[in-house]
């Protein structure tokens, strides 16, 4: 597939003006898109004997693939046969490949957020792949709560991401997912992560990239670097990264003034989780600063960090032309591009998403900032991961794969069933599931959705189903849009009142799309946009039977209105639910499905944006200051729902057994001190109020079962979510945090028993403001919550000393 003419001209064009251009990831991949992406032959191995052979090279004299010598020998080997110009060749996300050592060309970017994407330059879809299933958006995944899901989406991406693999249409790195946790409910990339809660969105990241990236059999290894993968996961983006574009600031002049605190209990936790528990081969430094220093360029956030004491086995890729933003955007040190390319290489980047790396890479080496050694360690990290992923050897096991195993029913059928899971029901007066309704009116922006629901970081669905399709089979629907989703025109609403008069029931679909919230675009409020909010009380108003509101946005919106609304009989949040959104919107109306979703996030009221500009990083409330707080953790307001909320057509009842601990015994050690913490004034303070973390053994449990009934005549899955609350007068603490949560099936008046197992000391433990991870003695709170309310009981942590070490 060669460039056009047209394309041709055009790369010309802009190549004049890139060069003191910061460009957007999406303006990249525009310009990319007449580029080829096949490397070589679909499903032909490099050191495949007859693909060598066809160029004149004999596989036996070519070290690299000499399989019975180690991965990392086979890498050397490779590396130490370039020539410096033919190494940074390979340091940019195309690599120009080593023709005379057989060495193909490689394009690193591809994505697969919540299916194989279509952004990035290393996939492709044409007529022998027309599309791959495209599952909700994550901010609805995460609101199932549902480990289990959240794998099996993982491994169903990475079947059909070989499949394409095996076809020529991608590669085998994806830089997936994004695990930045929600900060601020203005930020534009809402649905690409799993919400506001660290614990949540680290152990959604491990899941998914189990999922991406383990052979069964072969999850664990003697020697991680060797471990073999299915496809390669990214972690991104690293770290405190979360504002786009807010009333003229973006991301690639903020600095994040972030607190050691914040940062290791917030922003860095789950990137830590993700490298250490899900083993992902990858990550991404983003384009912001930190503190001042650009996080690229940052070697204690880089190396320090992720390699040293995470442990990462794999490599770190810049956010596309972050190093350009390091020079011409932040003027980072006046550094020329030569000093920024030996910067961010000292500071552990091992791919530049840019043409930086291989346009002054050679020159960083000559003038003596860098060694070529420094090069070698970057590409052998690289080339790594590539043995790892068969695409040296093959991988025989996933030969079978092809165009049968991308857009297949079970696939789509997950899709559906993933929407299912994480739509959220918000209210009910009585009125939901639907019952001997014949007639529907079906209005709104959102009544006949499709790219929609897909949100970004999307790729050609199989298909959809709009929310009039998955209707149409429940009912004989009447469809009238009132207005489009900017609804800067109120004309159209009358014919969706008319149409409401004369159904059996209304279903009102509003809210956001992407020209609101996406990538490189911030929201400004949390209200509705245009005449939303006069579309849905007019048609609430006059409709002749009962009205549901579905609301399809990742970001939060103040719809207290809706809330309060007795015309309004219940409100669903279907976020963007993927391409089988509208099939599972009708099964949950209709009571095919009972709703047991989980909002991720805080609603806010809409006066939360007068109180905390977005460009404050700080998490605690700051009375002077009149700032609120943010997150459940720390939020001190009022909202419209709060995080965790969610509602079934059944009720949960939870029974504890007596058995239950309430307390622990620890063993201090005669060299382990007793560490203070800041408490409220006038709060009590323990003779021992704490200790470090990291000075104890931590083999305590706290480990307790539930009694689950459901009272109703659904069968449903409910998720029970567990929380842990610090001893009373800690200064500044979370109010609460999640430390563990599973969903379960229950039969209709029926129970369950589920079993939870906590480590005492991450479970309890608080960070200080002087970074330091603590766990406080004293009375600690559990609460097992339910969505509306839960049960609680104490648990006392003691601190005694050890007598045979005393």
């Amino acid at each position: 597939m060669g460039i056009t003419s047209t394309a041709h001209l055009l790369l010309i064009i802009l190549s004049c003006f890139t060069s003191s251009l910061v460009v957007s990831n999406a303006a990249r991949v525009r310009l990319l898109e007449a580029v080829p992406t096949a490397s070589f032959a679909p499903n032909t191995a490099v050191c495949d004997a007859g693909r060598l052979g066809s160029q004149g090279l004999d596989v036996t004299k070519l070290g690299y693939c000499d399989k019975s010598l180690s991965y990392y020998d086979r890498v050397k080997a490779l590396v130490d046969g370039m020539t410096l110009d033919e190494k940074v060749g390979q340091l940019g996300d195309r690599a120009a490949g080593v023709a005379r050592l057989g060495l193909p060309p490689y394009l690193w970017w591809s994505e697969a957020l919540h299916g194989v994407s279509s952004t990035g330059h290393g996939t492709f879809f044409n007529a022998t792949v027309p599309g791959a299933t495209s599952f909700p958006t994550v901010i609805v995944t995460a609101a199932s709560f549902n480990e289990t899901l959240w794998k099996t989406i993982g491994q169903v991406v990475s079947n059909e991401a070989r499949a394409m693999f095996n076809l020529g249409n991608t590669g085998l790195t994806f830089w997936s997912p994004n695990i930045n946790v929600v900060r601020d409910p203005r930020w534009g990339r809402v649905m690409e992560t799993p919400g506001e809660d660290p614990f949540v969105v680290a152990r959604y990241s491990v899941n998914f990239v189990r999922g991406l990236q383990d052979l069964e059999g072969a999850e664990t290894a003697t020697d991680l670097n060797s471990r073999p993968l299915k496809t390669a996961a990214c972690c991104k983006h690293y770290a405190a990264y979360d504002l786009e574009n807010w009333l003229g600031v973006d991301r690639w002049h903020f600095n994040a003034n972030v607190t050691e605190q914040d940062m290791l209990e917030t922003f860095s936790y789950p990137f830590e989780i993700c490298v250490r528990e899900g083993d992902a081969s990858s990550a991404m430094c983003s384009f912001n600063r930190v503190n001042g220093i650009p996080v690229c360029a940052d070697p204690k956030l880089m190396k320090q960090n992720m390699r040293d004491e995470w442990g990462l086995h794999g490599y770190i890729v810049s956010d596309c032309d972050s190093i350009e933003v390091i020079v011409d955007g932040q003027k980072w040190l006046g550094d020329t591009e030569v000093d920024a390319v030996a910067q961010v290489m000292k500071a552990g980047l091992d791919l530049d998403c840019g043409k930086y790396y291989t346009n002054f890479g050679k020159a960083a080496v000559e003038q003596g900032k860098i060694k070529e050694s420094d090069i070698d360690n970057a590409l052998k990290n690289l080339y790594a991961v590539l043995m790892r992923l068969g695409y040296f050897d093959g991988m025989p096991m996933f030969d079978s794969l092809g165009k049968q195993d991308i857009c297949s029913a079970d696939n789509m059928e997950l899709a559906a069933d993933a929407a299912r899971q994480g739509i959220v029901l918000l209210k009910n007066n009585a009125t939901l599931p639907f019952t001997n309704v014949k007639t529907l009116a079906v209005v709104g922006p959102h009544a006949n959705a499709t790219d929609a629901m897909i949100g970004n970081y999307a790729g050609v669905p199989c298909k959809y189903t709009s929310p009039f399709d998955g209707l149409s089979k429940y009912a004989q629907v009447t469809y009238e849009p009132g207005c489009d989703i900017a609804c800067k025109n109120e004309s159209l609403i009358f014919k969706a009142m008319q149409a409401s008069m004369n159904a059996d029931a209304t279903v009102i679909l509003v809210g956001l799309d992407t020209s609101m919230e996406r990538e490189g675009v911030d929201r400004v409020d949390l209200n509705l946009p245009g005449y939303q909010t006069q579309l849905i009380n007019q048609v609430a108003m006059v409709s002749k039977g009962p009205v549901v509101l579905v609301v399809l946005t990742a970001g939060v919106l103040d719809i207290g209105f809706a809330k309060d609304n007795p015309n309004i009989n219940a409100i669903i949040w279907a976020g963007y639910p993927g391409q089988e959104g509208g099939q599972a919107i009708a099964d949950i109306l209709f009571g095919k499905y009972n709703p047991g979703g989980r909002l991720p996030l805080t609603w806010y009221q809409a006066n939360y944006v007068d109180q905390v500009p977005m460009t404050s990083m700080l998490l605690r409330p700051d009375d002077t200051l009149g700032y609120p707080g943010r997150t459940y953790k720390f939020f001190n307001g009022t909202t419209v729902y709060p995080f965790g909320y969610g509602l079934s057509y059944s009720t949960y009842n939870y029974t504890l057994p007596l058995t239950s601990p309430r307390s622990v015994n620890i063993k201090l050690g005669k060299l382990q001190h007793c560490r203070d913490l800041t408490f409220n004034e006038g709060a009590f303070r323990p003779a021992c109020p704490a200790v470090l973390v990291e000075d104890t053994a931590c083999e305590e449990e706290l480990e307790f079962e539930v009694d689950v009934f459901n009272n109703g005549t659904m069968d449903g899955s409910h998720v029970v979510m567990v929380y842990s609350t610090p001893p009373a007068g800690i200064a500044r603490t979370h109010a609460k945090k999640v430390i563990g949560f599973q969903r379960v099936f229950v039969q209709a008046g029926e129970s369950t028993t589920v079993k939870f197992t906590f480590n005492v000391c991450k479970s309890l433990s608080i960070v200080e403001y002087n970074g330091y991870t603590l766990l406080p003695s004293g009375g600690h709170t559990i609460t097992v919550d339910n969505g509306l309310d839960g049960l609680t009981f104490p648990f006392q942590v003691n601190f005694v000393a050890d007598e045979e070490s005393a």
